[in-house]
């Protein structure tokens, strides 16, 4: 056998080192990678990512109304078409923690990032903050003063449930005995039509969660202080007790519900003859097309005949309602609906009704508050953009809301009406101190968008 000479060596060796340069690159090209993602491990680490950023603000500073909403993961993404169709149950979603302790969720933005409008200065309590009609009233226009409803128009609304007649029915219905239950007409299959002693029926609901029945009682007195509650039912709290004197006689139907012993049940008063209600034009063509929402103005009215305005006054008074409380199982869910089923706003809207007298029926608000407030992030995106639809407002209900803000006491004034007209109030609790500041950051974002509604109007 011939030995190699230097020549064949040489070329050996040159390939060798050919070689190992190239591993040498390879084993360079892939530590890199390795080395930056442990130096982000290093400079932020897990559960800190995005720790330092400031919060988004719930105001103005976004862009004003009409300004696109940030992109969110739409609620249900990833999961099969049938699971996302099942809205309601995201009802059962399960409470955080216990009642009274801070629930999970988005927190609310400091205060001090919630500038107050300049017209707030140096107002002393009972004072007047300006929100009057700045030019003199046409009786002819459904609008004054840019953003109001007229008195004219206001006064054609059909009446809502009397408060003094609200009154009595809730004392009797507490004290009356509960002679039969019934399945079927109140929502959910754990819920029954009671019939009382008195003859009169009530919609008996048993909540998923408890919370749920803490944020009807509390959505039910929040509109009381808005100045709307006469467009929700009455509506009052009752104690299961299978042997006491209110349920005895509807012990068997008590056994065959699977309700628990001593749980806290609403009874809302039954009527009769209720409608479905299609969304009015002015949202059911904008989502319908798939466009966003534009702000309803005075400019926008065009064309409306007069019992459209009528309903669209009750309308404004809904949305702002809604948003207040983080209602997401009205139109809000007729929103969300429109990913699979683009006709879905000229269906009927959840948990609103029309009585025989034309008024509209606020039903069924126990995703209010305590349940909607654990789940902002998911369904603020959908309420938000609602509020922003809205730049007509009754103004009784824009002066309370006007108040609330400038006193910073929406949360001690609810306590204060909840305490005193609802006997069972102790035995749900109250909102949290985190669920007090979100709606008082509800309450403070609506007044400033009303303030731009109204420097919008007067710009024109």
């Amino acid at each position: 056998m011939k030995r190699p000479g230097r020549a064949g060596l040489g070329s050996l060796a040159a390939l060798w080192l050919l070689g190992l340069g190239s591993l040498l690159g390879l084993w360079t090209g892939l530590q890199r990678p390795r080395e930056q993602e442990q130096e982000q491990e290093r400079r932020f680490p897990a559960g800190t990512a995005g720790r330092g950023l400031p919060q988004e603000q719930r105001g103005w500073e976004r862009g004003g109304p009409g300004a696109a909403a940030p992109a969110r993961r739409p609620p249900g993404q990833g999961e099969s078409r049938g699971a996302q169709k099942t809205f309601r149950a995201l009802l059962t979603l399960p409470a955080a923690g216990d009642r009274g302790e801070p629930l999970e969720g988005p927190e609310q933005p400091a205060r001090s990032a919630q500038p107050e409008p300049r017209h707030s200065h140096n107002l002393q309590p009972g004072s007047r903050e300006p929100l009057a009609r700045d030019a003199p009233a046409d009786p002819a226009s459904p609008v004054q003063g840019g953003i109001f409803w007229s008195r004219a128009l206001e006064q054609q609304v059909p009446p809502g449930f009397d408060p003094q007649q609200a009154a009595s029915w809730l004392e009797t219905a507490r004290a009356a005995r509960v002679a039969s239950l019934e399945r079927g007409g109140c929502g959910r299959s754990s819920n029954r039509l009671a019939r009382l002693s008195d003859g009169s029926r009530a919609c008996v609901r048993y909540g998923i969660n408890p919370e749920q029945i803490q944020g009807e009682a509390l959505s039910y007195r929040l509109a009381q202080l808005l100045g709307i509650q006469q467009r929700l039912p009455p509506m009052t709290l009752a104690l299961v007790e299978a042997r006491g004197r209110q349920w005895g006689q509807v012990r068997d139907e008590l056994r065959g519900s699977h309700w628990a012993e001593g749980a806290v049940v609403s009874l809302t008063q039954w009527v009769d003859n209720l409608t479905d209600v299609v969304a009015p034009a002015p949202w059911r063509s904008e989502a319908g097309s798939g466009r966003r929402l534009q702000p309803l103005a005075a400019g926008e009215l065009g064309g409306l005949t007069q019992p459209q305005l009528v309903e669209l006054v009750q309308w404004t008074d809904l949305i702002l309602f809604d948003y207040l409380t983080a209602n997401f199982d009205r139109l809000v869910s007729n929103l969300f609906s429109l990913q699979w089923d683009p006709r879905v706003m000229h269906r009927a809207t959840s948990n609103l009704h029309r009585a025989p007298n034309g008024g509209l029926v606020f039903i069924d608000n126990e995703a209010g508050l305590v349940h909607g407030y654990r789940l902002l992030s998911m369904w603020d995106k959908y309420n938000e953009p609602l509020l922003r639809s809205v730049c007509i407002f009754r103004e009784a209900t824009a002066q309370r809301v006007r108040d609330l803000h400038r006193l910073q006491n929406a949360a001690s004034e609810l306590l204060r009406l909840y305490r005193t007209h609802e006997p069972l109030s102790g035995r749900l609790g109250f909102l949290s101190e985190q669920q007090a500041q979100l709606l008082q950051g509800r309450i403070d974002f609506v007044h400033k968008h009303i303030l731009h509604c109204k420097a919008m109007a007067t710009s024109l």
